[in-house]
């Protein structure tokens, strides 16, 4: 789990885009395992982001027209499996994120915790080996914000994922196994333990 940290405008979610596949680096190579990312044309990155990465990023992005199932089986959907099996799998992920019971409920039903805690499992639910996490809790009140950290946390174990994330917090940062610090254009690892507070 690495902590991706820094002032604003220090490029963080610049770093993210472009490790996500999202975005092309102006220079260098990024490599996933043997996929160099730099090389895919717009077809190839988007499988990659489908097979390998899911994304959580502050703002939850769900679609209020669609239930929390809905939204969470619509990346399952839109690789064409049967919409049976998509719901069971939805409905898995809900209950591994706490919320089996607010399944029917639409966005606009849910807290901004739920919401968040639905945009973590939508981003599980096509069996990543990534995560990344771009203020993941830079929305949340500092309650909601600890409770979804911790369910990161635990996911990321539980699942043995790679999880990048981007953050502010310095306490969740320093909670990471390893934290990489931007500044001035350049990268440096720093201790996570020095962040602790």
């Amino acid at each position: 789990m690495l902590a991706i940290v820094g002032e604003s405008g220090a490029g963080k979610s610049s770093l993210l885009h472009i490790l996500g596949a999202l975005d092309r680096a102006s220079e260098g190579d990024v490599y996933c395992g043997q996929t160099q990312i730099a090389k895919l044309d717009d077809d190839a990155a988007a499988e990659f982001r489908n097979r390998e990465i899911g994304f959580v990023w502050q703002f939850h992005y769900l679609l209020p027209e669609f239930t929390a199932l809905e939204n969470v089986a619509m990346p399952l959907l839109m690789r064409g499996p049967a919409r049976g099996s998509a719901m069971k799998e939805a409905a898995h992920w809900l209950d591994e994120v706490g919320l089996a019971d607010r399944g029917h409920h639409r966005a606009g039903e849910l807290s901004g915790g739920e919401q968040q805690r639905v945009a973590l499992a939508r981003a599980l639910i096509t069996g990543p080996n990534i995560l990344m996490a771009d203020e993941p809790t830079g929305d949340l009140d500092n309650r909601t914000a600890e409770m979804v950290f911790e369910l990161v946390q635990r996911i990321h174990r539980d699942y043995q994922l790679t999880s990048l994330i981007v953050t502010h917090n310095l306490d969740f940062a320093g909670r990471c196994d390893r934290v990489l610090r931007l500044r001035r254009g350049l990268a440096e690892e720093v201790s996570p333990s020095s962040l602790r507070t």
